[in-house]
């Protein structure tokens, strides 16, 4: 593992949470307690607007990886500023990450991949060295997830994926699961926020649920989302009834 612990320091802590980010319930209790990590793959799981993203963004910033997402030691031509969590935020490391983000830059490991912005980093530097020389252009969205996956999740290194599962199939999700438990076999460290039951199976990950109750350590079966889907594949009507007329 390269980090065991995300907090905010008390000289930057706040006075108070009333203030977005800090009003998150699990941002809050980041700012209060610490995150600590004690797997290699840790998998964060919540509701839309749980604050999961926030979460991972920051701690991706943390690690000095762009907050636009892409690889470690480069910094993209973007007009995104650094999160105000991501700003505050500091990283206890192992030894071997300590190394890693004090030495020099062209020797820091990892990806930061956010959903959002990676169709148009994929198209912005596919080809270039160090990067993949599939065109993503022309192939699906998961097909190129998929791509950049294969290309720069290797490594010894850090990586942080917020919701990978948006541009997935259920075999392609089933690859990123042995990706990501191949690469905590390794020595590599994962952190990734998704909604996707599958993903959050990965052997080995420590699951933590994020809420209004702000962050549980949780077993698979215990979680929110697998019981959703196991109701809702057993029976969709029972949810359907209340949002359709039929």
């Amino acid at each position: 593992m390269l980090v065991r612990r995300a907090f905010i320091p008390d000289a930057q802590r706040p006075e108070s949470f009333d203030a977005w980010p800090y009003t998150v319930p699990c941002v809050a209790e980041l700012a209060e307690h610490g995150l600590t990590f004690t797997s290699p793959v840790t998998m964060i799981v919540g509701e839309n607007g749980s604050g999961k993203s926030t979460l991972v963004e920051a701690i991706a910033e943390g690690f000095k990886l762009d907050a636009h997402g892409g690889r470690a030691g480069r910094k993209y031509t973007n007009d995104r500023p650094k999160t105000e969590l991501g700003d505050v935020l500091k990283l206890e490391t192992t030894p071997a990450g300590g190394r890693m983000l004090t030495g020099p830059r062209s020797k820091r490991k990892g990806f930061f991949l956010r959903a959002e912005t990676a169709f148009g980093l994929m198209n912005t530097v596919g080809g270039l060295y160090g990067y993949w020389e599939d065109d993503t252009a022309t192939m699906s969205h998961g097909e190129g997830f998929l791509t950049v996956f294969d290309a720069m999740f290797r490594d010894r290194g850090f990586y942080v994926l917020d919701e990978p599962e948006a541009a997935l199939s259920f075999e392609s999700c089933l690859k990123l699961v042995a990706l990501m438990h191949n690469l905590g076999q390794s020595g590599a460290q994962v952190i990734c926020a998704t909604h996707s039951p599958i993903l959050a199976a990965t052997p080995g990950a420590d699951i933590i649920e994020v809420g209004e109750h702000g962050t549980h350590r949780r077993k698979w079966d215990e979680l929110d989302i697998v019981d959703h889907w196991r109701r809702y594949l057993n029976d969709p009507n029972t949810y359907l009834r209340h949002i359709t007329d039929a």
